[in-house]
């Protein structure tokens, strides 16, 4: 099999060192004591990149498990839920609390933009009788970050219960959970951590843990449930046996990761780099501000089809990035510049396969997008 050089928003390439992590001989981890202290050290190391003394968990499937998760542990039936939704992401966070009996207020903004919090303030001030608010930091569809550090501190102010989908952006974009008054906290282990997929890693408020815990309706179901991890290291006792080999190799991603002084920095001027090399080239982004710093999304031009770009670039540079779905199935391309992915060589890769493959397709590009990337870094 013949692998390309993933460069899309997830999952990203994974460094040989965590692959070999993954490769430890394993242990019974509901059994080994070492293991719930490797765990519990895995989760302290999560803390500092979180910037919280909030409790931290590891759970066992994809970073979808904790925003249903999130939901199902906290929202009770007929429960007013606030979506904020300016993004694919951020409307289809409403499906999870549906699921467990939300009424659901949209406020919507332009997908094309970040939310702007005056508007939202302005919302609020006569619309907060909410328990729950659901909001995304990274839409990555559109290559967009949210100013969750603005917004979280004015849903506290109403006594609103923030939940962050932090996906895409914890690793490449600050997070300060405790400065910004967050509740709950979701990253998953495939984007800017760069490790195998498989990994929810969450963060939880006291205020988080009150609600979960302090329930008029029982937590329907099991596996969702965050109320059963309350007390795991104090009882050492996992509710279900956690992916050792995953978790090793998580480890040595959260260290890698912490031992990158420079990771935001090169993330943002990586980002930089790429969108205005785009913009230079001829081609148009998708966003009008708020740009990722993590993924770039751009505008498929007219009269190209977004299939045969993805598989002419396969095909002549075995590079693979990535289209969108939803409402901008076949609208926009994106590039992943995160986690292992945000380096310098293997974005001048992508976008030189991107220029040939633009040009094979007879569009007509103002500058060679790879040599305009250089020049800006």
């Amino acid at each position: 099999m013949n692998i390309p050089m993933i460069m899309t928003p997830g999952p990203t390439y994974i460094h040989e060192d965590v692959r070999r992590a993954m490769a430890k001989e394993i242990t019974n981890p509901d059994l080994d004591m070492n293991f719930f202290e490797f765990y519990k050290e895995t989760c302290e190391k999560f803390k500092n990149v979180f910037q919280t003394k909030n409790d931290v968990l590891i759970l066992s499937g994809e970073g979808i498990l904790g925003l249903e998760a999130s939901c199902a542990s906290l929202i009770e039936p007929n429960d007013k839920i606030l979506c904020l939704d300016n993004g694919i992401f951020g409307h289809s966070f409403a499906d999870f609390a549906k699921i467990y009996g939300a009424e659901v207020t949209f406020y919507q903004s332009d997908y094309r933009k970040e939310i702007n919090i005056e508007e939202l303030e302005k919302f609020l001030q006569n619309n907060h009788d909410f328990k729950v608010a659901t909001l995304v930091h990274c839409e990555t569809p559109s290559g967009i970050t949210n100013p969750v550090h603005l917004i979280c501190p004015i849903l506290k102010k109403y006594g609103i219960i923030s939940v962050v989908d932090s996906v895409s952006a914890f690793g490449g974009e600050e997070v300060k959970v405790d400065e910004w008054k967050m509740d709950v906290v979701i990253t998953g282990s495939q984007k800017c951590l760069s490790a195998a997929p498989g990994l929810t890693i969450i963060a939880i408020s006291d205020d988080g843990w009150n609600k979960i815990l302090n329930r008029s309706v029982p937590i329907a179901g099991f596996y969702c449930n965050l109320g059963i991890w309350k007390n795991w290291y104090e009882n050492k006792a996992f509710p279900y046996t956690p992916p050792i080999s995953d978790i090793f190799g998580l480890r040595e991603a959260i260290e890698r990761l912490i031992l990158d002084k420079d990771v935001l920095k090169r993330h943002e001027k990586v980002a930089n780099a790429t969108r205005e090399s785009i913009r230079n080239s001829g081609l148009e982004l998708y966003p009008f501000s708020g740009y990722s710093n993590t993924v770039t999304s751009v505008l498929v031009p007219d009269n190209i089809i977004f299939n045969e770009l993805f598989n002419l670039i396969i095909k002549d540079s075995n590079v693979m990035i990535a289209g969108a779905f939803d409402v901008l199935e076949n609208k926009v391309f994106r590039i992943g510049h995160m986690g292992e992915n945000c380096r310098e060589e293997k974005v001048y890769i992508a976008l030189k396969a991107l220029d040939a493959a633009l040009r094979n397709l007879n569009f007509k590009l103002n500058a060679e997008i790879h040599k305009e990337f250089v020049n800006l870094l």
